[in-house]
């Protein structure tokens, strides 16, 4: 059953939280998640013209957006590995974005902005990235070592990567896939992060999976609840 769902879905509501997280009549619900959409899908979108005239994201490196709702205001969440290009020139790409959105949803944002330290580690980071280098016509089996090797260098415990679609210029379609270390997907205690992302190139389109091991859930609060006690780490024992 774990290898059928999404890892996220799976773990929604045991050991991950919901990432639109308000209350709305019946009435409003399907009306706010038409809005929560059209949110993610405007700044996830969202192109910039440079000087050599090529579009690229003006706002990159987001791995995911969560969304809180009030009476007055709709808060939003954006967890990106590079935090600083977004809150740069005294904050003026955020306030840009904010007077975008208000415009097109017609309510009052606020924006608040979590840096992702390691991208090697996230699944959708990752996944666009290898998204960016099939744009560019780099080889697939090339692209995926690379993210393997990167991934596991950040302390990863395992990390599998399918690719679905004309690999390599091919006339017909397959699916390559690589696995490195431990991926539990039927585990709940397991940190799975997941990643899809679809790269258009000439041949057609290619999607993208990455599934990432990034240990068990617990790990770091149990450290901290050790360290706040001044307790060393707690010993495993085997029976004999």
């Amino acid at each position: 059953m774990g290898q059928k769902v999404n890892p996220t879905g799976y773990r929604t509501g045991v050991f991950l939280g919901w990432k639109s997280r308000w209350y709305a009549s019946k009435k409003e619900f399907s009306e706010l998640l038409v809005e929560d959409q059209k949110i993610r899908k405007f700044i996830k979108t969202r192109k910039a013209t440079t000087k050599d005239n090529h579009e690229v994201n003006m706002y990159p490196m987001i791995s995911k957006i969560e969304i809180e709702r009030t009476r007055d205001a709709v808060k939003l969440i954006l967890f990106s590995s590079r935090a600083r290009d977004l809150t740069r020139n005294e904050g003026k790409v955020l306030a840009d974005l904010t007077e975008d959105l208000q415009n097109l949803i017609g309510r009052v944002f606020k924006i608040e902005v979590r840096e992702i330290r390691s991208y090697h580690k996230d699944a959708q980071l990752v996944a666009e990235d290898i998204g960016d280098q099939l744009v560019k016509r780099a080889s697939f089996r090339r692209v995926m070592k690379r993210a393997m090797e990167d991934a596991m260098k950040d302390g990863a415990k395992g990390i599998k990567i399918q690719l679905s679609g004309r690999l390599g210029g091919a006339e017909m379609s397959r699916t390559e896939t690589t696995i490195q270390g431990s991926i539990p997907l039927s585990t709940l205690r397991a940190n799975i992060d997941y990643g899809f992302h679809e790269a258009k190139i000439a041949q057609g389109h290619i999607g993208i999976q990455v599934w990432i091991n990034n240990g068990e859930y617990g790990d770091k609060q149990e450290e901290a609840e050790d360290v706040k006690t001044s307790r060393g780490p707690r010993k495993s024992y085997k029976r004999g």
